[in-house]
């Protein structure tokens, strides 16, 4: 462990760039080779086969929950909001850089652009569908970039990189559920749409999640000062502030993230389990060597996992349904 003084995050970021360079090749696929909107949906170049496919599709939609759908636009919504997740990551201390071949600028430019393919994809298909009120859609994706997002990690590396290692498993989960509702319910496309989007965001999670333990080598006690922080705070995911036509900021985030816990696809237990994979992935338990305050944070970030759990148990499954303007009366 290098002696990294506290406020130098820029440095610990300089001495990762190799191992960004590397991570660009292991954990993102090039773009020759990567699939794209197209190869899931109808072909509209193909006139004899383009409104048949469509029709099956819409037909197949048909059978998705209000709950399903709903959650799905939420993702969706959630994933066009990419471009204030581009600015946001390209402003973090240590990779803001003018240097356009710096590895840090490379990554998050090959990280947009392969995340980009996803709201891109599940736009279309709601579109396609005939199930959603596109233009309430694309009102609140436009609120929810206008308007931005505060996670709280300010432009430390250490707190964003944890927050997107966080973010990263709890979108895969998301969409993996969606994945497994939409097959139960008979859309075998949406399956396979979200099936590909879910395994994308878990390379991207363990990209993420390799750049902390990588973090871990140079600065251990700050890494865990940070964590406790963020925990101690809450995770927020990015999309808190999502309205619809008429609210305010931030308006429309408990009734979806209802719907969600509703359905099984994002819960209070996710939440408790995504801390025990990062806090089993990272080793804390066995990390040594660590001063007073890493060795409280240490203690604290192992022993939550278990006590958030006992209080998810608890928690009563929201019942309280409310009519979505992208979808409308059930």
């Amino acid at each position: 462990m290098l002696n990294i003084p506290f406020g130098a995050r820029s440095e610990v970021m300089r001495a990762m760039t190799d191992f960004v360079t590397e991570a660009v090749e292991k954990y993102l696929k090039p773009i020759e080779s990567n699939w794209q909107p197209s190869d899931f949906l109808p072909d509209s170049s193909h006139q004899d086969t383009f409104f048949n496919d469509v029709k099956d599709l819409q037909c197949a939609a048909q059978g998705l929950s209000y709950d399903v759908l709903t959650v799905l636009v939420g993702d969706t919504i959630t994933e066009e909001a990419l471009p204030t997740y581009e600015t946001w990551l390209s402003r973090i201390e240590g990779i803001h850089n003018t240097d356009r071949d710096n590895p840090w600028n490379i990554w998050v430019r090959a990280w947009t652009a392969e995340e980009n393919r996803h709201g891109d994809l599940l736009n279309k298909y709601l579109y396609l569908s005939g199930r959603v009120n596109m233009k309430e859609f694309e009102k609140s994706t436009q609120f929810l970039i206008a308007d931005g997002f505060n996670i709280e990690t300010g432009q430390d590396p250490y707190r964003n990189f944890i927050y997107t290692s966080f973010q990263e498993l709890a979108t895969n989960i998301s969409h993996r559920r969606v994945a497994t509702l939409a097959k139960q319910q008979g859309d075998q496309l949406l399956s396979k749409i979200n099936g590909v989007i879910a395994a994308d965001e878990m390379r991207h999670a363990k990209a993420y999640s390799a750049f902390i333990k990588k973090i871990f080598e140079y600065d251990t006690n700050e890494v865990l000062i940070a964590f406790e922080d963020m925990m101690r705070k809450k995770i927020v995911m990015p999309a808190h502030f999502l309205r619809e036509t008429g609210m305010q900021v931030g308006g429309l985030w408990g009734h979806f993230t209802d719907a969600a816990q509703r359905i099984g696809v994002y819960t209070a237990i996710d939440y408790a389990n995504i801390l025990r994979d990062l806090v089993n992935e990272w080793n804390l338990e066995h990390l040594c060597n660590l001063n007073e305050a890493g060795e409280k944070s240490r203690d604290y970030l192992v022993k939550l996992p278990d006590r958030l759990l006992r209080i998810s148990e608890r928690m009563v499954n929201p019942v309280s349904e409310y009519e979505f303007k992208w979808i409308g009366v059930r």
